[in-house]
């Protein structure tokens, strides 16, 4: 069985990040989607909401493509994170020009601590290149409709967290 991981703070999770999970599971019989938990950074969403909102959101689209869906927590390095959960495979989503040259840099640095690890780039869908989870809280913060770049569960949730404060 074939274990890829595709990390991220997924705050929110949006349309783009779909897109990498729809093809990342189509190349792994097991994709785990891994949650950043990070003490410097103040989320938008809560750590169990992200974590709800991707099974929710991400188990249907992986079910369809034959795979099975984790979702974990981690803190730390991903290739670490990679080998807590088995992993031989780390899924990485691309924008752009910019997104290549940094994640070309992490793909490098990655494989000099774990060789054994491959780095899997996947282009983002044309609609959702321009999509940045920091613009969308940043929209969402502002009460702006966010409907367009996120699931709808996802939606609910920001605007629910706006109401809150």
């Amino acid at each position: 069985m074939r274990t890829a991981l595709y990390t991220g703070s997924f705050d929110p999770l949006t349309n783009g990040h779909l897109d990498v999970i729809r093809a990342a599971a189509r190349i792994c019989d097991v994709l785990v989607v891994a949650v950043g938990r990070h003490a410097t950074k103040q989320p938008m969403l809560s750590h169990d909401a992200r974590v709800a909102l991707i099974r929710d959101e991400a188990g249907p689209v992986v079910a369809a493509a034959g795979a099975v869906l984790r979702v974990e927590s981690f803190s730390g390095l991903a290739v670490v994170a990679a080998r807590d959960v088995g992993a031989t495979v780390i899924v990485r989503g691309l924008r752009g020009a910019t997104d290549l040259d940094d994640e070309m840099s992490m793909a490098g640095m990655n494989a000099a601590m774990a060789p054994d690890l491959q780095t899997v780039f996947v282009p983002a869908a044309p609609g959702s290149r321009a999509v940045t989870a920091t613009l969308v809280r940043q929209i969402a913060a502002m009460g702006g409709d966010v409907s367009v770049f996120v699931p709808p569960g996802v939606a609910a949730a920001l605007r629910a967290a706006r109401e809150r404060g």
